[in-house]
């Protein structure tokens, strides 16, 4: 089954250029927040949906789509979730269950029994377990979970890619997860080590340690300047860029 990924956006939190920065980088550099659209056959899946996704839907002409894939509920992966109303009916959303229950709690108007014809609608699918595979809209697609600064965050399987946004604390069962993956995207804040995201050394390592052919990095910073840091990255490691569409076979 032929299966793609295309880099809706590749920047943190901020974006780049960061509001006020008139550094080298947020001068040079354009990057949306970081989100993907997964193609498999003829599925088409959202992995998050961040507060850049109705320029990313324009830019890239997203009409229709199968599923969300929800990685956690950090304001720069969900931000974005009303734009889906303009999608019919109510759209399949994998997700945890601590992500359900804070989509719930901040976004109520969603679940509203009432029919509301101008706000999005979910179907959300719960993960039945931390770590494991499921069933969703017709696709099998593995999943795990780690810890972001106290908050659950799942990282996606399907077939020999995957996707691990966000990043730090982890187990080392993670690597059975990934195990056999060939195409990775990983998540590197910046130069310097952080407390809730990979460095682009410790994701180089990361990667080394899953034995990936091919892994592009996503969720950048303004500190990485994109042609200077691709000058020190392996042959096997990139940085991926916002339109950048990977071939997965």
């Amino acid at each position: 089954m032929q299966a793609s990924f295309l880099f809706l956006g590749t920047g943190a939190s901020a974006g780049i250029p960061v509001i006020g920065c008139s550094c080298h980088v947020c001068q040079s550099n354009k990057r949306l927040r970081a989100s993907g659209l997964l193609t498999v056959g003829k599925k088409v899946f959202l992995i998050d949906v961040g507060p850049d996704f109705r320029q990313q839907a324009l830019t890239h002409k997203i009409s229709h789509l199968d599923g969300l894939l929800l990685t956690h509920t950090h304001y720069d992966h969900i931000a974005g979730i009303d734009e889906l109303r303009v999608l019919k009916g109510a759209l399949p959303c994998l997700l945890s269950k601590e992500s359900f229950a804070d989509l719930q709690r901040r976004y109520s108007y969603l679940f509203a029994k009432e029919s509301i014809s101008y706000v999005a609608r979910l179907d959300c699918q719960v993960l039945p377990e931390e770590t494991g595979e499921t069933q969703f809209c017709g696709i099998t697609i593995g999943y795990t979970t780690y810890a972001q600064s106290g908050m659950k965050v799942n990282g996606f399987r399907i077939g020999n890619f995957a996707y691990i946004s966000d990043i730090r604390e982890h187990s080392e069962e993670i690597y059975s997860f990934l195990q056999g993956v060939e195409q990775l995207v990983l998540s590197a804040l910046s130069i310097q080590s952080s407390k809730v995201h990979f460095s682009l050394e410790e994701a180089v390592q990361f990667s080394k340690k899953v034995g990936a052919k091919k892994t592009w990095l996503t969720h950048l910073s303004h500190a990485i300047d994109h042609e200077a840091a691709s000058r020190q990255l392996p042959s096997n490691v990139q940085l991926g860029y916002d339109g950048l569409l990977i071939e997965l076979g």
